[in-house]
């Protein structure tokens, strides 16, 4: 990159720092983004570079390739049902194991040395998350998003560091439930009431022909976002996610992003310029 590009981009950038200085962006980060070392690493300095520059990141995390590397590792059969991992007793222990003790450190550690100040927090510490059963309870411990309490947030990010959320919680009984980070991501973004909801994923974001990348669609309203699940333009995987976007929305989140997490700095260019490189929802044009 020549000096002239190099301004250009941090010029481009320096309204949108402007802008998002002192407001709060809630990060799910998983798929591909946390596999691969080199797009592990660009996550956390787009992390880091967020919160250096004033903006009060949280990230909310999972780790399915980990927990099924560790639950084969048991002699353990990973199980899934529509979808949806089946959750019984010995899958949570490895479950709770791999995501509170393992993932969420690993994130942590890789903040702090970039000097972001991360702390790691399970949704079960300070009752952040209370879950309730998913469904008809026939998935296990399978869990579903209650009620957040972001008071246990609120001083850490007053205090600059950023929270790392495992989604792990306990119902009101104190068991343990695996939730859905996105589902976790997006109810803590509503709570927080954040500026942002950023989903990492697999995919370029919500396309109108699945098989066609180039059809990606940069920004669509809530609205817009509904007719696509009702169509069916919008199915399997992205459904879930797309709809965790418009609950966020409807809750006062300002704007929801699903972006491609296999992009290197995909964070950065989704937030800092002009064309990002997702799909962004809104609830108004």
């Amino acid at each position: 990159m020549d000096d002239a590009l190099r301004v250009s981009v941090l010029s481009e950038a320096l309204p949108y720092i402007q802008r998002f200085a002192g407001r709060r962006i809630v990060v799910k980060y998983g798929g591909a983004a946390m596999a691969h070392a080199e797009l592990q690493s660009a996550v956390f300095r787009d992390l880091a570079l967020l919160r250096s520059v004033g903006v009060q990141p949280v990230v909310v995390h999972g780790g399915g390739p980990e927990i099924n590397h560790w639950l084969n590792r048991l002699e353990i059969a990973p199980e899934f049902r529509d979808g949806l991992r089946v959750t019984d007793p010995a899958t949570m222990d490895v479950v709770e194991m791999v995501l509170v003790g393992r993932v969420n450190k690993q994130i942590v550690n890789g903040l702090n040395r970039l000097g972001a100040k991360a702390v790691g927090l399970s949704g079960s510490d300070g009752s952040l998350v209370e879950a309730r059963a998913w469904g008809d309870g026939s998935h296990g411990m399978v869990g579903d998003v209650a009620k957040i309490n972001p008071d246990v947030l609120e001083p850490l990010i007053e205090r600059g560091y950023v929270p790392v959320i495992s989604s792990v919680a306990a119902n009101i009984d104190g068991v343990a439930h695996n939730i859905n980070a996105d589902t976790v991501a997006g109810e803590v973004a509503a709570a927080l009431e954040a500026e942002k909801l950023i989903l990492l994923t697999d995919t370029p974001g919500i396309l109108r022909n699945r098989e066609d990348p180039g059809s990606l669609i940069r920004l669509i309203k809530l609205s817009e976002a509904r007719q696509l699940i009702d169509e069916g333009v919008v199915a399997g995987g992205m459904t879930p996610k797309t709809e965790c976007c418009i609950r966020a929305l409807a809750q006062g989140v300002s704007a929801a992003h699903i972006v491609d997490g296999r992009v290197a700095h995909a964070l950065l260019l989704e937030v800092f310029t002009d064309a990002g490189i997702g799909t962004m929802v809104v609830g108004r044009s």
